[in-house]
């Protein structure tokens, strides 16, 4: 009878633990979602400059009563164009949206707020992306939800859509208004 060298058996091992691991991967609860290390904490401190004449914001304004979201945005991105309606919207439905010009040409900005309507009850400039960078922006557009004790209860990277404003954005604002 023949002897079954251990080293036979390595491969199909190897094969079953690397198969597990991308089940495990495959069937998380959204594999596109980015976890979001501010989620439950107050939202960092702000390094912002003023965005020509428009009505600015500071930390304090992030702990006011309400809920309301942060919005990183820029001219130069094409996903902030296409959202841009879903935060006219939410500003006509009285939501309180700050936001923040991330390393973008102050006057491109505003000429992009000048063409498409300006959503923002206040709005600065990060022209270093320092203050993204404490946030942990992954890019633009991401948008924060915050409650009224300044805690970040949802961060959504990408543009806000029809069904992301329905399934994602509106239940965070809930959640946000209840605490």
């Amino acid at each position: 009878m023949a002897r079954l060298n251990p080293l036979m058996l390595a491969p199909p091992v190897i094969f079953v633990a690397i198969a597990a691991v991308f089940a495990v991967g495959m069937f998380r609860e959204d594999p596109d979602a980015l976890p979001s290390a501010r989620a439950g904490q107050p939202a960092p401190p702000m390094v912002l400059t003023p965005l020509g004449d428009k009505t600015g914001f500071d930390d304090a304004t992030l702990r006011a009563d309400g809920v309301k979201l942060v919005n990183f945005w820029a001219s130069w991105c094409a996903p902030c164009r296409a959202e841009h309606r879903f935060l006219e919207q939410l500003r006509d439905e009285g939501v309180e949206i700050w936001g923040i010009n991330y390393k973008d040409d102050p006057a491109k900005a505003l000429a992009f707020l000048n063409e498409l309507g300006d959503p923002y009850a206040g709005i600065a400039a990060d022209p270093t992306g320092r203050t993204a960078i404490d946030w942990g922006l992954y890019g633009v557009p991401e948008t924060y939800v915050i409650a009224a004790d300044g805690t970040v209860v949802l961060r959504f990277a990408g543009p806000i859509t029809a069904s992301i404003l329905e399934s994602t954005i509106r239940p965070a604002m809930a959640e946000a208004a209840a605490r």
